[in-house]
């Protein structure tokens, strides 16, 4: 039996957004640990930096998991590149200087998106991570993203705060949200998917060609690696969490509908954004620190996400 004096204790920031609800769920079975979630939702807008600093000091972290952050399809950090770009760089300065000055032995740990790659790669391979622009159709989230690095650098340097960095695939999963705009591209055509065959539709809309290849990780996984992360002393430099696998969009329509036991005839609207080519995760590195983790297989997944929006639509 660990005392409470003993346990540690873990913020959770966004902990109730789609990968925040996860890593809370998995710290609140944990009996050694003293989950606390601030967001939004809860009243804490991390924006407000008086407002943070001050909750900060009542909760005194050892360790702050960092899943807020202003997000949304393709199509909509496109549409509101100001309001995103903004906003995340507030939450991120926030954090770190509320840190700074009222838990600086705080572990931070960050997930980064894998849309900060440079948007001309193909394969992504850690040390090419910042040879070349983002691509232009996430310019707005995918430059915080390299700047949290840029962050987690310098305030380790000056103030020696300790932070742990992942690049992450695009996550999908039971509990995010019911709105295809504010969803990743696998979420939000099983949405549609499902709002399609449930109006009697023949026909479904891709949005884009189909083409881009994108590799996929279910959200449980990456909460697991998201508190594993509690017993890694520091990693500055962003280490891709990978499988080194990638499906179409037209592919990952074709798993969902099988899914739904929905057979419509795809269309495709080119007049939507594909965003880059190719995302792939290079695995070396993962490979060589964690040879046995396990992955959730994408059809797997993908049914399991079905099943819990058939269930809430």
């Amino acid at each position: 039996m660990v005392s409470e004096a003993a346990k540690k204790k873990v913020l959770v920031l966004g902990g109730t957004g789609f990968l925040g609800k996860h890593v809370m769920q998995l710290l609140l079975n944990d009996a050694s640990i003293v989950a606390t979630s601030l967001s939004r939702h809860e009243e804490t807008d991390i924006r407000d930096a008086a407002h943070f600093e001050a909750r900060l000091a009542e909760i005194m972290p050892d360790a702050i998991i960092n899943c807020a952050a202003h997000v949304g399809s393709l199509h909509y950090v496109t549409t509101y590149a100001a309001d995103v770009i903004r906003d995340n760089t507030l939450l991120l300065a926030n954090m770190y200087e509320g840190v700074r000055k009222i838990c600086p032995k705080a572990l931070i740990i960050n997930p980064l998106s894998n849309c900060s790659y440079p948007g001309a790669a193909n394969t992504h391979y850690e040390p090419e991570w910042q040879d070349g622009p983002v691509h232009a159709s996430v310019l707005a989230y995918g430059s915080v993203k390299r700047l949290t690095y840029a962050f987690a650098e310098s305030y380790k340097k000056q103030y020696d705060i300790a932070s742990v960095n992942w690049l992450v695939a695009n996550a999908y999963g039971p509990g995010d949200y019911t709105d295809p705009n504010k969803v990743h591209a696998l979420n939000g055509i099983i949405i549609r998917l499902l709002q399609a065959k449930r109006a009697g539709d023949s026909t479904f809309e891709i949005w884009g060609t189909g083409s881009p290849l994108r590799e996929w990780v279910y959200i449980e996984d990456v909460a697991h690696m998201m508190v594993h992360s509690l017993t890694i002393p520091e990693q500055i430099y962003p280490v891709n969490l990978a499988q080194n696998k990638a499906y179409s969009i037209k592919e990952i329509a074709e798993m969902a509908a099988h899914a739904l036991s929905y057979t419509p005839t795809f269309t495709f609207n080119t007049e939507k954004p594909d965003g880059a080519p190719i995302k792939i995760l290079d695995d070396r590195t993962f490979r060589a620190a964690y040879p046995d983790v396990a992955f959730t297989p994408l059809a797997e997944g993908i049914q399991k996400t079905v099943a819990y929006y058939e269930e809430i639509l």
